[in-house]
């Protein structure tokens, strides 16, 4: 039998703490920091509506005397910390944290599975924004620094355009920094470990929707019809043919139709057919191609048997590139942090993420914290497995120190006693990665 928290008797509830170099380590109370994280994961809210989250944000920030604003990206909550010096010395740097949740219906059946249903933090945002708070904390307490830490919690990651809300409604001109920097959990690696490289690190994000439009008929009389779903089926193969014949082997890409809708009876046929998906590329060179190519096919397809075609290509995020100098500064305070046998390279997702925005307009790095194998997770959970945007998944509680011990050694190495970051604005932007005609319609995707 469980207690109500979700704990067994005898169990206090709370997971051990993972390795990390003690000399690196600071000291935190662990049980705090998982009750919050685990009210989060119980009351999980979308994009653009993280009211209640926002709440307990800003109520948790302001009661360690943290100056908080509002409002920014409609939900987003900032806090402001200073250094020793009240922040005299104009140096910042920014750490980000992403709240929302997911509509996915949640599996697990522990105590703090999602009281909304339909919602889930699924993605790990939940830890995530108690990282980020534990770090506020010990922050605000010790302030081993000068200058100032700008706490980003972003609203709206997951497909909203959370980070390009806060981007396009002047973060950077209100808060001007030196470097920006995010973090994710990521399942699959080991628990305890950290990783940041510089260069490409998660792919962009890009939809499609070809419409094929034909003649409507009776099934018996196809001869007299022009049938979308033959015309439909072409176009799919032909599409994977962008992906093998037409970029270079060299390059990374994807393509995949994720939808194919007609019909609505077995003795009719349709009048359209509908092809929608996804496609993924670290380059805007290769992401032109790309998409030059799906027209033309689609188009002459379409063409080829009678039929209309409507087309339609939406770029939705830029690809996350890591500067060079930042993430080569964060992996050496991962090493110092967990030692070199913890500190892995990153490895490049073709998963995107609207971080990608930020460090668009302002050189960061993105890094990973490993969130295990699942072994962590408790009774009642899902069947499933703990991956990211599975109903299964559950954050692993015992990374919230190191996560929170990883903010600190940036704020601290950036800006406190011997810090080893330069005092002048951080490395340009990697144009080559970034896509060369985004969208006007874009509206920003992440963990997507």
């Amino acid at each position: 039998m469980r207690s109500p928290d979700g704990t067994a008797p005898g169990d206090t509830g709370v997971p051990g703490p993972v390795r990390v170099a003690r000399a690196a380590a600071p000291d935190f109370d662990a049980a705090p920091m998982v009750a919050l994280r685990r009210d989060l994961h119980a009351h999980p809210e979308l994009g653009f509506e993280e009211r209640r989250t926002s709440d307990v944000v800003a109520a948790r920030l302001a009661a360690w005397g943290i100056p908080v604003q509002r409002g920014l990206a409609r939900t987003g909550v900032i806090g402001i910390v200073h250094g020793r010096d009240g922040g005299a010395c104009g140096r910042a740097i920014g750490l980000r944290a992403d709240m929302d949740a997911l509509p996915i219906a949640e599996h697990n059946r522990f105590a703090h599975a999602s009281r909304h249903a339909g919602v889930m933090h699924a993605c790990g945002h939940d830890g995530h924004t108690a990282m980020l708070l534990a770090a506020a904390q010990h922050l605000a307490r010790h302030r081993r620094f000068d200058g100032t830490v700008v706490l980003i919690f972003q609203p709206a990651e997951e497909g909203r355009g959370g980070a390009q809300a806060m981007v396009a409604e002047g973060l950077f001109e209100r808060h001007p920094m030196e470097a920006v920097f995010g973090l994710h959990n990521w399942p699959g690696y080991p628990a305890g470990s950290l990783a940041c490289s510089p260069g490409p690190v998660m792919a962009s994000a890009n939809v499609f929707r070809i419409v094929v439009h034909g003649v409507g008929g009776h099934a018996a009389g196809a001869y007299l019809a022009i049938d979308p779903v033959p015309v439909a089926c072409q176009i799919v193969a032909g599409l994977q043919h962008v992906v093998a014949r037409n970029k270079s082997p060299l390059d990374t890409a994807v393509v995949s139709v994720t939808m194919l809708h007609a019909g609505e009876a077995r003795n009719v046929i349709p009048d359209r057919c509908t092809i929608e998906g996804t496609v993924r590329a670290y380059r805007g060179e290769v992401l032109d191609l790309i998409e030059r190519r799906m027209r033309e096919v689609a188009e002459h397809g379409c063409a080829a048997y009678g039929a209309r075609c409507e087309f339609e290509f939406i770029r939705r995020a830029p690809p996350l590139v890591n500067h060079e100098r930042e993430a080569r500064f964060a992996a050496r305070v991962i090493e110092r942090l967990v030692g070199p046998s913890m500190a892995r390279p990153q490895e490049p997702a073709m998963a995107s993420e609207d971080f990608a925005f930020m460090l668009q307009a302002q050189a960061g790095a993105y890094a990973f914290i490993g969130n295990g194998d699942g072994a962590h997770r408790l009774p009642d959970h899902g069947a499933g497995p703990c991956m990211l945007h599975n109903p299964s998944y559950d954050f692993n509680d015992a990374l919230l120190p190191l996560g929170a011990a990883y903010w600190i050694g940036l704020v601290e190495g950036w800006l406190g006693d011997g810090a080893e970051a330069p005092s002048t604005t951080g490395s340009a932007p990697a144009p080559a990665a970034t896509p060369s005609r985004p969208s006007a319609t874009a509206t920003g995707t992440a963990g997507a």
